[in-house]
Parts: C-alpha cells; sequence; structure tokens
C-alpha cells in the first residue's frame, strides 16, 4: 500500500516561523492545479520511465503545504478524481486536507465532507489572539473556535495543530490552549515546539530584539504538560510530536515512519519507493513549466544502507513501535546490530532508553530528547 501527498504551494500570508515552500501570490493556482494533476498523471505510468513511479494501490490522499484550503472545492475533487482516474485506489481511503480556520465557514466544510475528504487538518496552533499576531497567523482566536464548533458535526476525524515553547507563553496558558481543545472532543493533536528556521520573519525579529528567543527549558516544560494532560484525556503518544485517540492516528504519516512508499506531487513535494529519494523542484514557475512540456521537475538520490539504518533508528525512537533489534540484524547485518548496543548503552544507564522485548524505546524521560539520542545512535562509516 502507498500514499500520495499533494503540495499546495500557496497561502494568504507568510507566517513568520514557516520556511515550507509556497507563494502569497495566487497568480498561477490555476496553472498549478492543472500541473499537479498532469504530474499525478505521469507519475503513474511506469512506461514513461518517470523516476520513482508506484504501481500499488493508494490508501492515504493528503493535501499539505503551505495552504491546501486556499483551493476551491472544485480544484479540490479536480485533483481527487485524477487520482482515482490513474490508480487504484483502496475502499475507503483516508484522505486529507490541511486547512485554516479563516477558510472553513459552515459551507465549506459541509462541500468538504460531501467530497469524501474523510479528515481536517487545522492549524490552530494556538488559541490565543497574542500568540496568533505574534506568529502572523491569518486567522483569529475566534475564528479558531468557530471552525471547530461546525467541523465536529461533519467530521469524525479532525487533527489540530498547537505550537508550544511560544515566547512569554506561561505554563497556564498552555494549559488553557490543551483544555480549550479537548473541550471541542477533536480525536488527533499534533504539537510541535516553535523552531527558529533561518531566513525566516521571525529569525530576523530574534536577531533584531524584536521578540525573544524561545526558552529550551519552557519548550521542554510545556512538552510534559502536554504529555500528561493528553494522556489523562485518553490520548495515545504514538509520534513525538502527535497524540490520536486509538483508530484515530493519521494514516498517512504512519506510513511515512514505518517506512511505506508514497509519491509526492507539487513543487517541493517529496517521494519514496523504498530505496530512493526523490524532491520536485522548490519553485512554482519552473514547476509548472517543466510539467507542461512532460518532465517531472524531480532530482533524486539511492539511500546506502548506512542511510536506511539511520532513518529507521530516527524514526523508530520517535514512534511508539520503537526501534527492533531483531530488524536491525535481519535488515542490516551484525555489525549494525553491535553498534546500535554499543552506542545505545549509556543512554539505557541514563535512563533515556529501555529495551522491552527487544525493542529500543524511548522512556518519558528521553521523549523530547529522542532526535538528540538518534543523532548519537546514527552511524557514517560502516560501510
Amino acid at each position: 500500500m502507498s500514499g500520495i501527498y499533494i503540495h499546495i504551494p500557496f497561502c494568504k500570508q507568510a507566517c513568520h516561523y514557516c520556511d515550507f515552500h509556497f507563494s502569497t501570490s495566487l497568480k498561477k493556482k490555476d496553472e498549478m492545479v492543472v500541473a499537479l494533476a498532469k504530474e499525478i498523471q505521469l507519475r503513474s505510468n511506469p512506461i514513461t520511465h518517470h523516476p520513482l513511479p508506484i504501481t500499488e494501490s493508494i490508501e492515504t490522499i493528503y493535501f499539505g503545504g503551505g495552504t491546501p484550503s486556499i483551493l476551491s472545492i472544485a480544484d479540490l475533487k479536480f485533483l481527487i478524481d485524477e487520482v482515482y482516474r490513474n490508480y487504484k485506489v483502496v475502499e475507503n481511503p483516508e484522505i486529507t486536507v490541511e486547512a485554516n480556520p479563516d477558510d472553513l465557514d459552515l459551507e465549506t466544510i459541509r462541500q468538504l465532507a460531501n467530497l469524501s475528504v474523510n479528515r481536517l487538518s487545522i492549524g490552530i496552533q494556538s488559541f490565543f489572539e497574542d500568540d496568533l499576531k505574534l506568529m502572523n497567523r491569518a486567522h483569529n482566536a475566534e475564528e479558531a473556535k468557530k471552525c471547530l464548533e461546525f467541523a465536529k458535526h461533519y467530521f469524525d476525524n479532525i487533527s489540530i495543530d498547537l505550537i508550544y515553547g511560544i515566547p512569554n507563553m506561561s505554563s497556564k496558558k498552555w494549559v488553557q490552549n490543551i483544555e480549550t481543545a479537548l473541550s471541542f472532543g477533536v480525536p488527533h493533536i499534533s504539537s510541535y515546539a516553535l523552531t527558529v528556521e533561518p531566513k525566516t520573519a521571525l529569525h530576523s525579529f530574534i536577531q533584531k530584539g524584536i521578540i525573544a528567543a524561545p526558552d529550551d527549558e519552557v519548550a521542554h516544560e510545556h512538552f510534559q504538560i502536554l504529555v500528561d494532560k493528553l494522556s489523562e484525556n485518553g490520548f495515545i503518544h504514538y509520534e513525538l510530536s502527535n497524540f490520536g485517540k486509538e483508530n484515530f492516528f493519521s494514516k498517512n504519516n504512519t506510513s511515512y515512519w514505518l517506512g511505506k512508499k508514497y509519491i509526492g506531487i507539487g513543487p517541493s513535494a517529496h517521494s519514496y519507493d523504498g530505496t530512493n529519494r526523490g524532491w520536485n523542484v522548490s519553485n512554482n514557475s519552473q514547476y509548472i513549466k517543466s510539467i507542461q512540456e512532460n518532465k517531472v521537475p524531480i532530482e533524486f538520490e539511492t539511500l546506502t544502507k548506512n542511510d536506511r539504518y539511520n532513518e529507521y533508528v530516527m524514526t523508530g525512537l520517535r514512534t511508539i513501535w520503537g526501534v527492533s533489534l531483531d530488524q536491525i540484524e535481519q535488515k542490516f547485518g551484525k555489525t549494525y546490530l553491535d553498534y546500535l548496543n554499543q552506542q545505545a548503552a549509556k543512554f539505557i544507564d541514563d535512563h533515556l532508553l529501555f529495551l522491552d522485548e527487544n525493542i529500543l524505546r524511548t522512556t518519558k524521560k528521553g521523549k523530547f530528547l529522542s532526535d538528540g539520542i538518534a543523532s548519537d545512535l546514527f552511524l557514517l562509516n560502516l560501510e
């Protein structure tokens, strides 16, 4: 089974922290939608020898961005229909649309539900006005609450994004954010620490002293509050930044973490076929021109054994599935297993990792540090 990710590279305005590929000009939107549909078609045909074709059944379709909810219902239907025309799609696939609250009035939500979209991922980020202004979000706090009130009448499967570690956000305020989210009965929450990416407005403001830099200790405290509060309310912490009620994990994202194949459609989108990873050009004009010439503007690399080992360790430690020592030995060999055991020993001694039925997992204390721990388990020169 495979998934299709469709990148919609447009936003109304630029959030101060975002470094994803998007444009705030909608001039090329119609051309882009046609190009996305054509890439879906090109990538479905192995005879054309486009890189990274996938011929397996599609079980997830995910519209990400950017802001997919900036598209019309007709645009979304056109692209979903194009997937069905060119691929074998399983019965009742998970179809997710990322959306911003300011795009989700009652009629739009109703139309999305009628469209066969069965999962909404809503970029709330915070229920407080000052946080939203600091991040330059396009919506306000009232719109955040109102869209959830509408959505819960039409969608069972709703995910929301929340950001913690925002400058001047107290723990009390963070708890209120979580409790507000819980009051709407959403079954999935994705939550991330505010990070400062180079070349973003946030980075510039911090350098100029306009905004205080995020505090790692505060972010760690917020993370522990989040883990505890959601656990108390029946959520499973199945990936470092993702919490879901039973049967409400994101099938799309879970497929990435479990190493399944996927196709990325659109500028900057990534693809993976089990051995090779590809990425489309991050330029809207170049992307459209290339697709119009029947060429997928993709570069790709073949992952080495080390790359695949490192990715498995990284994703495993971030998830409840952990890193199977049996899988390490079967897929990579005893040399890799011995290296992993040697590197992991100090983290086990420090109660950051533990072994459970020959599966290496992070402890509660180690979860927040999982990316750093994984990097210490990476290897560079065994091949």
